[in-house]
């Protein structure tokens, strides 16, 4: 046979994964003799394509569903994307752009074809591009968050929610996008650090002549829609305004002077406007001194005919409008920049204005208790638990959810307005027209009487069933499926979503099925570069994943991920990380050209009964470290152990000392022993490195039909008895071959060359048992015992025993005794140096305790190195 000196992934991924899928191994059903394990996909937007985050996320996906899958689970992991409202229709509407075709100008549903058109040709790129990462879904069961079935499932639960009271329509403060002219959530405001301006105005008081109440903005435009100014009652500065009112700067409009302890007096100036349309805060403060409301922005951001000035200007148009005429009319007391945060949107990466909006609501404390109690006795376990800290700050302090986006996109509210004004919720619009009727009293309303609610849902509306949804369990509450498969096992997912998503999915859960919808929750660090900062498009600091997998392999993009991915903690991703990746599988594939390369020799004796019972104890060891960091979800970790029981002991040490002479054969018992090994690596390495263990699997022995490692039964642990004692005494005889390498890499010897060892040791026996591998991977010609080391020899110490290796006829001994003299005088210089600074009185007493001991410690080294250079001279 005749195998490639180095691997390459290109050849076999593509090959080893269609296999898989045709063998159907991916596939899962309910199988009362099998224990189910399912993990569904974090739904990735509809509009993606794979970023390092995803890599990330779904490699530790398939590394846990892989694993399962061999230890005979019936796994199930659940692929699908989610519709993502603002992305797709944002999307969809610069298609149509490009195509000279406004949104306004067409219908609703004109613009739902065009987008369905998009989702077909585009939706499904994402899960294209995690199969060649290797990712073992049950594409068979791919789900879409808007296909028929999950919409109707969505619809159901708000129309159960309002009918228990849980849903409320209403005018409240949201995350407004004025381009994609839509409420958001939370989750999609990013916070921009950015230099802004912050604008002194005056504010005339009524009755003082000549007399101003200077107020810090920054933003002059809104004040068009002040209702008061607020000052702290404590701040001296305006005790005499109690009572008054002041005139907004160019309207003249008169507002009252309120006294509140909320306003900071070290903050600007110390007063406040009060703007209760545009700002949150403000919006409290309103409430709390029952103050007007005055919206002046229209949806788009534009100044509306409330504002009175600049209608119809662009708010930052307007800004400009505003300072200018303040300059003039000497109401600007001056402007100073100021490092400052700027919200935008997520999609549209507009300014995010705070604005009150009739939308709809759903109540979440009634759904928030039982999410949390889950959490807190470990129903629903994080990993790591740090992050219940933040689970529980959350859920404490909930507000009600605004569920309504201002889209076409999406799942259309069930809500239908009578004539009247008043509406009725139902599933249907047949429902919904009976509901109608009765509620008005008018038997006579038709269908086309009523109007649809124009606003759709939240994504995180469809999201939050997803665990539940994607099994029809509220189609079919009682279907196969769902009883087999809920609740789910692990969510592997970001904690920047631990409350968007998956306090949402255990809310739900617990809400439709009584049962937390997974036992485990997984969190995963955000990938930075190496300057910490995270990956994006707009920084150029993100390789492409495909690129990637071309250049390194799946298996070797894979390990360089995870080498580095402590559950909770950021990654500070590494090109080298994926070199070293790269590299593992090319070690791997070397270490098996070289056991399949050598000949066998039945006639041969087992020699090697020291070495495969070495590494028998060290596999059966690392099986249970490994299982024991699976257990308790330290990926990375699982991933080092496997990595050095195959680089370091494996390929470094077991195979260093059973392998024949060259050219010589192997004996069988050896060889049958070391192939077992093999495959037993392979096996443990498949959920980290699936492609290159499939392909040497097949390439190691004659193979059956369906005999793949990827349903290769996951190894157990059975190490023999003494399997500690066998561990200690080679990890004994492999130190004193890295004492006798170190020896020649410092006396510049050769590894070929044979030298001889002398040993001045209590434990002879172990010598004796551990001849044949000591001399063999130290390349030692004989060994000898003795009460002093000889003549001109080096030695080193382990424990109790010293050893010697004669240098006469290795190296030039007279250039050794003056390399080792050279080295001598300047220790003792250095020695001599850090005596005459301890020695220094006022250095002794003004230094810190702990640059003292540092001295003090060099001091120390000093005089061992001038010790044993001295020996060294000695035995020349």
């Amino acid at each position: 046979m005749s195998l490639a000196t180095t691997y390459s992934p290109t050849d076999v991924e593509a090959k080893w994964y269609q296999r898989w899928q045709k063998q159907g191994f991916f596939k899962a059903s309910p199988n009362p003799k099998k224990v189910p394990y399912t993990v569904v996909i974090p739904p990735p937007n509809v509009t993606g394509v794979l970023h390092m985050g995803h890599m990330l996320n779904n490699t530790i996906q398939d590394v846990l569903v892989r694993r399962a899958r061999m230890q005979g689970k019936e796994a199930c992991w659940v692929p699908g994307t989610d519709h993502a409202s603002i992305a797709t229709e944002a999307k969809v509407v610069a298609q149509l752009k490009e195509q000279g075709i406004a949104k306004s100008d067409i219908t609703r549903e004109q613009f739902l074809s065009h987008a369905f058109d998009w989702k077909e040709k585009y939706g499904g790129i994402i899960l294209e591009q995690l199969k060649q990462l290797g990712a073992s879904c049950d594409w068979d069961r791919t789900r879409f968050t808007m296909e028929p079935d999950l919409t109707e499932a969505v619809l159901r639960v708000f129309v159960d929610l309002y009918k228990k009271g849980l849903i409320y329509r209403g005018v409240r403060m949201v995350n407004w996008d004025p381009e994609g002219r839509t409420a958001i959530s939370d989750e999609e405001v990013i916070a921009k650090d950015v230099q802004a301006k912050m604008f002194y105005l005056n504010y005339a008081v009524v009755g003082q002549e000549g007399q101003f109440l200077t107020v810090a903005t920054s933003r002059p435009e809104t004040i068009m829609a002040d209702v008061a100014v607020a000052v702290n009652p404590t701040d001296p500065r305006y005790a005499h305004l109690a009572g008054a009112s002041v005139r907004i700067p160019l309207l003249d409009r008169e507002i009252p002077v309120i006294f509140d302890e909320y306003v900071s007096v070290e903050f600007g100036t110390g007063a406040l406007k009060v703007t209760p349309a545009h700002d949150l805060n403000d919006y409290e403060l309103g409430l709390k001194h029952n103050l007007p409301v005055i919206d002046i922005l229209a949806d788009n951001g534009t100044l509306n005919e409330k504002a009175v000035l600049y209608v119809g200007q662009d708010r930052f148009a307007a800004r400009k409008q505003i300072t200018k005429d303040l300059q003039e009319a000497g109401l600007l007391d001056k402007i100073e920049e100021y490092a400052s945060i700027v919200q935008t949107s997520e999609r549209t990466k507009a300014v995010i204005e705070p604005k009150l909006s009739l939308q709809w609501f759903l109540k979440m404390e009634h759904l928030a208790k039982p999410a949390l109690e889950v959490v807190e006795n470990d129903t629903v376990r994080l990993h790591p638990p740090k992050f219940k800290n933040m689970y529980r700050a959350w859920m404490e302090n909930v507000r009600d959810w605004c569920i309504s986006r201002q889209l076409w996109w999406g799942q259309q509210i069930p809500a239908y307005y009578l004539p009247d004004g008043t509406f009725v919720v139902a599933l249907t619009e047949e429902e919904a027209l009976v509901q109608a009727r009765t509620q008005s009293g008018n038997h006579d309303l038709q269908l086309s009487d009523l109007r649809q609610d124009e606003d759709v849902l939240d994504t995180w509306f469809s999201s939050w069933l997803w665990p539940i949804s994607v099994f029809d369990g509220f189609k079919d509450p009682d279907n196969a499926d769902i009883n087999y498969f809920y609740p789910t096992n692990d969510l592997v997912t970001g904690p920047d979503i631990l409350f968007f998503w998956v306090a949402r999915m255990i809310m739900a859960g617990l809400e439709y099925r009584k049962e937390v919808p997974f036992k485990n929750v997984y969190l995963t660090g955000i990938v930075r570069d190496a300057q910490g900062r995270k990956m994006s498009k707009q920084l150029g600091n993100s390789p492409d994943p495909l690129e990637l997998i071309a250049q390194y392999g799946a298996d070797g993009v894979r390990t360089g991920m995870l080498f580095s991915a402590p559950a909770g903690n950021d990654l500070l991703f590494d090109i080298k990380l994926v070199e070293q990746g790269r590299n593992f599988s090319n070690k791997l594939w070397n270490a098996f050209r070289l056991v399949k390369g050598w000949e066998v020799d039945a006639a041969l004796p087992f020699v090697n009964e020291k070495p495969v019972a070495w590494f028998n104890a060290k596999l059966q060891a690392a099986i249970v470290e490994l299982d024991d960091h699976f257990e308790k979800f330290r990926i990375s970790d699982a991933l080092m152990t496997v990595y050095k029981l195959v680089w370091d002991d494996f390929c470094s040490q077991y195979l260093e000392m059973v392998k024949p002479t060259y050219q010589h054969p192997i004996d069988a018992e050896t060889l049958r022993h070391t192939t077992a090994f093999l495959e037993t690596l392979l096996k443990l390495l498949h959920p980290f490195m699936p492609f290159i263990t499939e392909e040497l699997w097949h390439e190691l022995a004659e193979r059956g039909p369906r005999d793949y490692v990827t349903v290769a039964p996951w190894p157990k642990a059975s190490g023999p008895a003494d399997a500690a004692h066998r561990l200690a005494e080679m990890e004994k005889a492999l130190a004193i071959v890295a004492g006798i390498r170190t020896v020649r890499n410092q006396k510049n010897i050769g590894p070929n060359k044979p030298l001889a060892l002398v040993a001045k040791t209590d434990e002879p026996a172990l010598l004796t048992n551990y001849d044949g591998i000591i001399r063999k991977l130290g390349s030692i010609s004989e060994v000898t015992f003795a009460d002093a080391g000889p003549a001109a020899s080096v030695s080193f110490v382990l424990g109790s025993s010293e050893f010697f290796i004669p240098l006469e006829g290795h190296i030039d001994m007279a250039a050794e005794r003056t390399r080792l003299e050279k080295e001598l005088e300047y220790a003792q210089g250095f020695r001599e140096s850090v005596q005459k600074k301890l020695g220094n009185e006022k250095f002794a007493q003004n230094a810190k305790p702990d640059v003292l001991e540092r001295e003090r410690q060099k001091l120390a080294d000093a005089e061992a190195k001038i010790t044993a250079l001295e020996q060294s001279i000695q035995a020349l």
